[in-house]
């Protein structure tokens, strides 16, 4: 199965779910943004023997604009070389709206994450010999405020199945790109992939979530980010 296939089974199992407040809108841009998603698939998706970078989900300047996991605009248009038509969720809210490429906003995550591959890898091509980024859960949830919902914050009603369908999608993901290991970007992401493959003969690894809200991060969370990979002989 290649990855854009694990995608669209896995649009087709989240279509059937429902989620109630305080979550009021819900975006799933391998929707209304497949086709950069597909575009970096294309450009990046191919290949086996590499290290899994999981995040959680888009944030809502970040891959709910363009598509692309931790995909602040500016390095997804100017250095991946990905800038297609990002179409609209279903319901928008007022105070996230989607933009696309043209979206004024940068997200700090996705800008963090981004520009460490840039500085340390120089090329794309470099770093995507060596990595490839992936969301655990492609879908951005938002309360009436406009206010991010994270899926781990969801009561388990709606929690459990929503898990089901990216823990199946996480799964056929790592058969098809057979990593060398899987880094869990935070403690969530490495927590699902221990609960979907950490039976597997695969290495499983964490580093530090590069959100604003996190003190650590704000301290420079390239530089530690680095050092996690070195000490799990990842890079050297």
């Amino acid at each position: 199965m290649n990855l854009k296939r694990v995608a669209r089974e896995l649009v087709k199992e989240l279509a059937a779910l429902e989620f109630q407040q305080p979550v009021t809108h819900v975006y799933n841009p391998l929707v209304y943004a497949r086709k950069p998603y597909e575009k970096y698939i294309d450009l990046y998706g191919q290949g086996t023997g590499r290290a899994i970078l999981f995040g959680m989900n888009p944030g809502p300047w970040g891959m709910a604009q363009t598509g692309v996991p931790f995909g602040e605009v500016e390095h997804v248009r100017d250095w991946l070389g990905v800038c297609e038509k990002v179409g609209k969720p279903d319901c928008e809210h007022i105070k996230r709206p989607v933009l696309g490429f043209d979206c004024p906003r940068s997200e700090v995550s996705g800008r963090r994450v981004w520009s460490w591959a840039r500085e340390s890898f120089k090329t794309p091509s470099r770093f995507f010999a060596k990595f490839f980024v992936a969301n655990y859960c492609p879908l951005a949830f938002l309360e009436s405020t406009g206010r991010n919902r994270t899926p781990d914050k969801l009561p388990a009603a709606e929690r459990e199945p929503l898990f089901a369908c990216c823990d199946r999608a996480m799964q056929r993901t790592v058969e098809t790109l057979e990593p060398s290991c899987i880094v869990g970007i935070g403690a969530f992401a490495e927590s699902r992939a221990r609960a979907v493959v950490g039976q597997w003969d695969i290495p499983i690894h964490r580093i530090l979530h590069p959100s604003p809200a996190s003190p650590a991060a704000n301290k420079g969370w390239a530089a530690a980010a680095t050092k996690q990979l070195q000490e799990a002989g990842i890079l050297t």
